[in-house]
């Protein structure tokens, strides 16, 4: 067993900081990297992406990230851990297999964990009595079953701890909890078992604090931003872990941001619900059990973690059509910009209405600065100009399609000094609505697949 392990957070969602991984490999000693690249609404995304094509379906952007630390993670002998693999993880593993090919690396081996798209199974399941009501509404399946394009159940480590003892360098994972992909590390390193419940706990906490990228170490920091250094070079976080729990939270020397008790309770207290109730596959944690000790050169110390068993159910992540949407923009200048852009919504209203279109909301926002007048824009009093963004949402096509054919006519029938349409009518483009659920952990099995090249 070792004494430690460091696993450092390479990113925080898709489309997060691209430079982050490379500095991680490349900046400081680690063990593990995990990325996190899935949110709810991302597993929408990437059905969708895998209906029109096959080979498609999970986070693209790891693939040219691979081909760059590759490398660096063969000779250094990194684990890396990502929920990337979204709904195609087996398509996900083929591409990083001919990165390694093209870079002529041998002997890799990738594990991928199968089983959490469960979306073919619904009529399955639902006919062997699990109903899968929402859980915040109590609303019935039924209500929303047709319009169904995603549903995923979240895994939690344990899956991913049976690719480490295959012997896996690199875990490929669909909709594993952001703190699993943490957790897992530590409980193959170390040995914990299934009932460690504080250990778990411990780990999901360290997890928590690592899934968001640079939100620990100093980005979106709300207590003291101005303080944070040289944020355009910004370390991502490290958890160095130890077999009784303890955790410290830091970064590597030779980057931007900061890690300190607040940058740390910041992420700690981001999208927890009841702290008391931190529920995860693995385990409950109990957040107000959390002590922190800031030890001072971006160095701080977690532990006292509790924790309690896990439930006997897995939460299910669904998505659903939900209608259509779309937004437009046009900008009114000085003077009276916002006068004149509250006169061109009025109108637009008046117009929509008149047609007898059909929407759910019609949503108006006023914002704006210097776009019209550059360098030249001075805050005097009065508003320099406003641009009107102004969104509709429908379950009918056709009404949203004629909301974007009356926003061009606003330019020469409307109030003045209009500019800032760009880009044609505006299309009609999908609304996708989250519905949450649980599943007996009985119903579902995780499948684990370990190959090498």
């Amino acid at each position: 067993m070792k004494n430690s392990i460091r696993i450092a957070s390479g990113q925080g969602f898709w489309g997060d900081l691209q430079t982050a991984p490379l500095d991680q490999v490349r900046k400081g000693p680690i063990d593990y990297m995990m990325m996190d690249f899935l949110a709810e609404v991302t597993m929408s995304i990437l059905q969708k992406q895998k209906m029109k094509d096959p080979k498609l379906g999970y986070a693209k952007d790891l693939i040219p990230l691979f081909e760059e630390i590759l490398p660096d993670v063969v000779n250094k002998n990194i684990t890396v851990i990502t929920n990337g693999g979204g709904v195609n993880p087996l398509a996900c593993r083929d591409a990083i297999f001919a990165v390694a090919k093209k870079l002529g690396i041998n002997g890799l081996k990738i594990g991928v964990v199968l089983g959490d798209d469960i979306l073919n199974e619904i009529d399955s399941f639902t006919a062997r009595g699990i109903v899968f009501d929402n859980m915040e509404s109590d609303a019935k399946l039924a209500s929303i079953r047709s319009n169904l394009i995603s549903a995923n159940v979240y895994f939690g480590a344990f899956p991913i701890v049976e690719a480490l003892q295959q012997g896996a360098q690199i875990v490929i994972t669909g909709r594993t909890t952001d703190t699993g992909l943490t957790l897992a590390p530590m409980i193959y390193e170390f040995g914990w078992q299934k009932n460690d419940w504080d250990k778990l706990a411990a780990g999901t906490v360290a997890g928590h604090i690592l899934e968001c990228g640079g939100q620990a170490s100093g980005g979106n920091f709300s207590a003291d931003w101005k303080s944070v250094p040289d944020l355009a070079h910004l370390g991502f976080p490290i958890a160095e872990a130890r077999p009784d729990g303890r955790v410290v939270i830091t970064k590597h020397e030779n980057t931007g941001g900061l890690v300190s008790a607040a940058t740390v309770k910041e992420q700690l207290l981001y999208e927890i619900g009841n702290p008391k109730n931190y529920i995860t596959p693995d385990c409950i944690a109990d957040f107000t059990s959390i002590q922190l000790k800031d030890l001072g050169s971006n160095r701080v110390e977690v532990s006292g973690v509790k924790g309690r068993a896990a439930t006997e159910t897995y939460k299910v992540s669904m998505a659903y059509f939900d209608g259509y949407t779309s937004f437009s923009t046009l900008t009114y200048a000085w003077p009276d910009a916002l006068e004149k852009a509250k006169k061109a919504d009025e109108i637009l209203r008046t117009r929509l209405k008149d047609l007898n279109l059909s929407f759910d909301e019609i949503r108006t926002e006023y914002l704006g600065f210097d776009s019209c007048f550059g360098p030249l824009a001075k805050f005097s009093g009065e508003m320099n100009e406003v641009v009107m963004r102004i969104g509709v949402r429908s379950h009918d096509r056709n009404s949203v399609e004629r909301f974007g054919k009356e926003i061009a006519p606003l330019i020469l029938t409307g109030p003045p000094s209009v500019t800032g349409f760009a880009g044609g009518r505006p299309k009609p483009s999908d609304v996708i609505a989250y519905w949450p659920s649980l599943i007996p952990k009985t119903a579902v099995t995780p499948k684990v697949i370990v190959e090498e090249i």
